[in-house]
């Protein structure tokens, strides 16, 4: 019996399409990711791009819990004297909705050449509409 090892470019590739109105940002996030890795397939080989594309529509509409709204900051450094950043969930809502969802499951993917790779098949919205009906998503069930 020989160990499998997938191949990148043999990978069938499928589009998922998640909703994230009134969903808790870390689930969506976590489902994102297993699907951008390709961890709920049976082939899953973890050296390998073995994920499919992933859609997220509402990201405006996504729910955090407790006091994360007003008490988590980002926070950013460009280097330079005074180029220190900070700004509450509620800031980066109604600056770009789209940040949130993107730097969550960023979080969740390698922090490396594959991660990079596997990050460039997230597409976020921050409405209900998407450009991708031509690849036929298919929804995700509703996450708990």
């Amino acid at each position: 019996m020989r160990t499998f090892s997938a191949k990148a470019n043999e990978v069938e590739r499928k589009w998922w399409l998640i909703d994230a109105k009134d969903q808790v940002l870390g689930r969506v996030a976590v489902k994102a990711a297993n699907l951008l890795r390709g961890k709920e397939k049976a082939i899953f080989t973890p050296h390998v791009d073995t994920g499919d594309f992933v859609i997220v529509i509402n990201a405006d509409k996504v729910r955090v819990t407790g006091k994360k709204e007003e008490a988590k900051v980002y926070t950013s450094f460009s280097g330079f004297v005074g180029g220190h950043k900070s700004e509450t969930v509620r800031q980066r809502r109604e600056r770009r909705p789209e940040l949130l969802v993107e730097r969550a499951v960023r979080g969740m993917v390698p922090h490396n050449r594959l991660g990079r790779a596997l990050f460039t098949k997230l597409k976020v919205y921050k409405g209900d509409s998407h450009p991708h009906a031509s690849q036929k998503p298919e929804p995700v069930v509703a996450i708990k």
